[in-house]
């Protein structure tokens, strides 16, 4: 993916990766009522991510059909290295220290982190 989704794109973003295709006015409905975003700033969005090439469309009658061309594991993989490469030298470790630093691990994601690094050794 070339061009990076912006923080309202991600938003149509992940209505239409939980269920697509969708009409634009479907992803309208979808879209949380307290963004106070229109129909139009939802087609706005549409038309961006058309031009970023992570949805596509097709002709459904009179309206458009869209749908993700890029899965979330794959952005969600991509968006995760480019955040550890740029902020942490590209290692996890300080990124992990950096949240135990600031108190933002819950006791779960202790947990659940003790329960990965398990999984991983032989």
């Amino acid at each position: 993916m070339a061009e990076r989704i912006s923080d309202a794109e991600h938003v149509v973003m992940e209505v239409l990766w939980a269920d697509a295709p969708l009409t634009a006015a479907e992803v309208f409905q979808r879209i949380d009522p307290a963004r106070d975003w229109s129909d139009r700033t939802v087609k706005t969005m549409l038309g961006r991510l058309l031009t970023k090439g992570v949805l596509a469309h097709e002709e459904d009658g009179r309206r458009y059909l869209y749908r993700p061309t890029v899965e979330r594991e794959a952005y969600v993989a991509g968006e995760s290295r480019r955040l550890v490469d740029r902020l942490f030298g590209g290692r996890a470790a300080p990124l992990v220290a950096h949240l135990a630093e600031q108190d933002q691990l819950t006791e779960q994601d202790i947990a659940d982190i003790e329960a990965l690094l398990k999984d991983l050794r032989p």
